[in-house]
């Protein structure tokens, strides 16, 4: 096949979480003769601030197609809301000069949600990776199922979230349960150990810290300043060492940010290791004794690495998990999460964990999405819609 008839699929990404994940998918692509790769990266990967992670997909040797700034910089609804306008623009623009045959879509986040809203116009069939999935305290609920209503073909995580898509209306022609991608990357990627890490980053391991990943509970921003303060609080009673990473570009980021530089600053024991990138983020994980926060990483990667959970607050809450998470509903009761922490940390409870499988996928998800990228018909069935009533 001809360089003329290769299939062109767009792939977006605009934050360091959702790179990480489609890593796998955008190397099947690459390696499939009848694909070509279109990569537009915006958001977060551009920003100073949040480590201009475009650099990382530019030495991971991803050829990117197109950039799209769009954030402000502020974290208020305000400024979410004219970076949301700023991204249907700028994505309507690329896509104004070269329209992908299909454009892949991760999540749930507010950029991802204005980079298929702009493609609507445009005819494009999207497909939608992670559809299905639940997370009550989060705007992003709302933008996942929305995408979700746009797109065309759906690859889901698990059964139950692709059950979940077809009662949403979508046919269950288009869902496909493909696993979620980012475990492709526990088969390709090789883990430092704790000695490694040392080096690198200049931080003990021994003992086995906490990972720490906060991220702002989007339906309550106002919040942001007692709830991180309750989970400080917690760890600094628990008296174990933490490493630290950085939230996302939503309202309240930069109050969790502020008071974790703070912890920091005053805690020996304490370092940020922010834009860590697969690897290393997957070598901590493998390396820490529990992980703290709000993070789908917590839901879905850490039963891979048997790895313990404290998932605190309202932010995850609809997604099914494993047996390795402890949820703590009281997100501003420092007590609460000390004695999670202090249960997932105990000696007696992690051997329990061993040999339990991970129902978010086995590794196979990037060649299950590009096989039907392949091979999918782009004809008027694909593009027009029916709402299935069951």
């Amino acid at each position: 096949m001809g360089d003329a008839e290769l299939r062109t699929i767009g792939v977006v990404t605009t934050a360091r979480s959702d790179y990480g994940c489609l890593i796998p998918v955008l190397r099947a692509i690459e390696r499939d003769p009848e694909l070509r790769l279109h990569l537009i990266v915006g958001g977060m990967h551009l920003a100073p601030e949040f480590g201009r992670t475009v650099e990382q997909i530019e030495r991971d040797g991803f050829p990117i197609a197109d950039r799209i700034e769009l954030l402000v910089s502020s974290d208020t609804p305000l400024g979410t809301a004219k970076s949301i306008a700023l991204a249907v623009m700028g994505f309507a623009d690329s896509y104004a000069r070269v329209r992908p045959d299909v454009l892949v879509a991760f999540g749930d986040r507010f950029e991802m949600h204005a980079a298929v809203l702009a493609a609507l116009p445009f005819g494009i069939p999207i497909a939608h990776i992670h559809g299905g999935e639940v997370t009550e305290g989060a705007i992003d609920d709302a933008l996942r199922h929305g995408i979700t209503k746009m797109a065309h073909l759906h690859f889901t995580s698990t059964q139950e979230y692709a059950d979940r898509v077809v009662r949403m209306g979508e046919e269950p022609w288009r869902v496909t349960v493909s696993g979620a991608p980012s475990l492709d990357n526990l088969a390709s990627v090789e883990l430092l150990d704790r000695a490694g890490l040392r080096e690198r980053f200049g931080v003990p391991f021994d003992p086995a810290p906490l990972l720490v990943t906060v991220h702002p509970v989007t339906l309550e921003p106002e919040r942001a300043p007692q709830q991180i303060a309750a989970l400080l609080a917690a760890i600094e009673r628990s008296e174990l060492p933490a490493i630290f990473t950085l939230p996302n570009a939503d309202p309240g980021g930069h109050a969790i940010s502020e008071a974790v530089h703070a912890y920091v600053a005053a805690h020996s024991n304490a370092h940020v290791l922010d834009n860590l990138g697969t690897q290393n983020y997957f070598s901590v994980m493998r390396a820490a004794a529990a992980m703290v926060g709000n993070s789908s990483s917590g839901i879905i990667e850490a039963a891979s690495f048997e790895l313990p959970v404290v998932n605190v607050g309202a932010r995850q809450t609809g997604r099914s998990h494993g047996t390795n998470v402890v949820d703590v509903a009281g997100d501003t009761d420092p007590d609460a999460i000390l004695a999670a922490i202090r249960r997932v940390t105990d000696p007696a409870f992690r051997p329990a964990l061993a040999g339990a499988s991970n129902s978010y996928g086995t590794g196979v998800a990037a060649q299950r999405i590009v096989k039907r990228l392949r091979e999918i018909a782009l004809d008027e069935k694909l593009l027009r819609k029916h709402f299935h009533d069951g």
